[in-house]
């Protein structure tokens, strides 16, 4: 097995673990990998989109060994925005005090790999 293999064996776990998750807290998962024509006219991509009630919210998953920053969450809230989707979530292992701030001010909903593991 190559390491491009074994890190979308893991990645997929991950999508699994959150597919999991999203749908036992009520969410429909309406699609993977979405690629969206945003307003700018630059394509956006998705790892999920997930939707509540009327509210469709677009998903990115990183199953990266450190710590996610504040440029991360910033350029999903501004895919998010560009493509019309409300209040974007971030599936990561940790985020900095800056992403946290950031995504607690602009309503973007941080999940950890544990929180999600954790929920099963």
């Amino acid at each position: 097995m190559s390491i491009g293999e074994d890190q979308t064996k893991v990645r997929s776990r991950l999508v699994d673990l959150a597919i999991a998750y999203f749908k036992k807290e009520g969410f429909k998962v309406n699609c993977e990998n979405a690629i969206l024509e945003g307003y700018s006219g630059m394509p956006r991509q998705f790892d999920l989109i997930v939707q509540k009630n009327r509210n469709e919210q677009g998903v990115w998953i990183r199953d990266w060994n450190r710590t996610i920053g504040v440029n991360v969450i910033i350029t999903l809230d501004t895919a998010s925005e560009d493509v019309g989707l409300s209040n974007p979530i971030m599936v990561g292992e940790k985020f900095s005090d800056h992403a946290k701030s950031y995504a607690n001010r602009r309503k973007i909903m941080l999940l950890t790999k544990q929180k999600i593991e954790s929920f099963r």
